[in-house]
């Protein structure tokens, strides 16, 4: 349950950082206010699963995950860059998390 936790968390943390990227500088008040809403879940739900998980290895998986996930979003919706340099990184960023999870088992 913890590792379902810990993946909503970061699927909650991609959700924030598309809420920021609509805030204008906080000048918009519903993007900004679902950007600090789903900060404070992604969190929240980051902290149940340290109940049962490492907080290195969970903090590494949260973290990988929202910025992997982020950056897919934005090669997929904003016209961000496809070099294959940013998908090296991105696989390489899969491929610990998924080495992290591994070792955890």
């Amino acid at each position: 349950m913890a590792w379902i936790l810990l993946l909503i968390a970061a699927l909650v943390d991609i959700a924030m950082a598309i809420a920021l990227k609509y805030t204008q500088g906080w000048t918009r008040f519903w993007p900004s206010l679902l950007g600090i809403v789903f900060a404070n879940g992604a969190i929240f739900l980051l902290t149940l699963s340290l109940k049962s998980l490492p907080v290195g290895t969970a903090f590494a998986v949260f973290t990988g995950i929202g910025a992997a996930g982020i950056a897919l979003v934005g090669i997929l919706f904003f016209q961000e860059s496809t070099s294959p340099a940013c998908i090296i990184s991105i696989s390489m960023i899969l491929t610990g998390i998924i080495a992290l999870k591994l070792l955890e088992a």
